[in-house]
């Protein structure tokens, strides 16, 4: 079932982005000794502001491709700590180039520091934010009130459970980047009943706000599915010799509203459902 919604303001947008390692050399006779390697191929993307009636309801984009098609250096020019070889990454309706810190980045194994409790590990990163002590320490119960957590304020994170640590980390990377999270692997090495306790955490954090806008790269297909409601596949183009253009970009983008397969609840017992993963996994052999 399609579910009623309609877009508003753009809030990130990607303009032919690539990315090149090493530069062309020559030999003394001229002929070309190295050549650089392109990795990512003028990468086009859009995120709009979904809208919803009477409700919050952010936006969740999926990144989908095999091993090797650029995933991880585009997660890292997104979030600004790489800067692409041409192109750029606009954030907000303003379109501001994006920079380190504007956008959170939750790694795949949550890292949190030891010897800080959990209220001190957003405080420390609202300060880094540029937050006074008393600033942070004001978002940061609001953010652990909204997330449920509001009674772990002096627990240690070695004692949190997986489900807390990967809540904890959300909330630490929202002290910074206010809406712009960007989740990597959230799903792997998870059992299935861990796998959705972490589905049930991005779909929280995406309605916790309009604006909040989450990116999800992994490679469990079924999982990234379930929980996006826009899909982007990454894969090489090819030439008219039938062979793979050099690097990787964004082949297709996929709405998974219009296909009725967001924000339904339990969405992955359906044969709809079943039938588009398995789609998608032969997919990957042309990508």
């Amino acid at each position: 079932m399609i579910q009623e919604h309609s877009y508003g303001e753009t809030l990130l947008r990607i303009e032919s982005v690539s990315k090149a390692y090493g530069k062309k050399t020559f030999n003394d006779d001229g002929s070309l000794a190295t050549a650089e390697k392109l990795i990512l191929r003028d990468v086009n993307a859009n995120i709009r502001n979904v809208l919803r009636p009477n409700m919050k309801q952010g936006q969740v984009f999926g990144l989908l491709g095999p091993s090797g098609r650029g995933k991880t250096q585009l997660l890292r020019i997104l979030s600004g700590l790489l800067k692409p070889t041409t192109g750029k990454v606009l954030i907000n309706s303003d379109g501001i180039p994006v920079k380190p810190g504007m956008v959170g980045v939750v790694p795949q194994h949550y890292p949190l520091l030891e010897h800080r409790r959990v209220l001190g590990n957003l405080i420390v990163a609202g300060k880094r934010a540029g937050l006074s002590k008393a600033q942070a320490k004001e978002k940061a119960m609001n953010l652990l009130e909204r997330f449920g957590l509001a009674d772990q304020t002096r627990t240690w994170p070695f004692l949190l459970s997986g489900g807390q640590r990967q809540r904890i980390a959300i909330c630490q990377q929202l002290m910074c980047s206010e809406h712009f999270i960007l989740m990597d692997e959230p799903f792997s090495g998870l059992d299935p009943i861990m796998s959705e306790e972490a589905q049930n955490i991005i779909t929280e954090v995406a309605q916790a706000d309009d604006l909040n806008t989450i990116i999800v790269v992994s490679h469990e297909i079924s999982a990234v599915v379930a929980v996006s409601d826009t899909l982007w596949l990454m894969g090489y183009e090819y030439g008219e010799d039938k062979k793979p253009l050099p690097g990787a970009t964004i082949v297709e983008e996929i709405n998974l509203i219009d296909l009725g397969l967001a924000w339904q609840p339990e969405i992955n017992q359906t044969p709809e459902f079943l039938t588009f993963v398995k789609d998608m996994k032969l997919r990957f052999h042309s990508l």
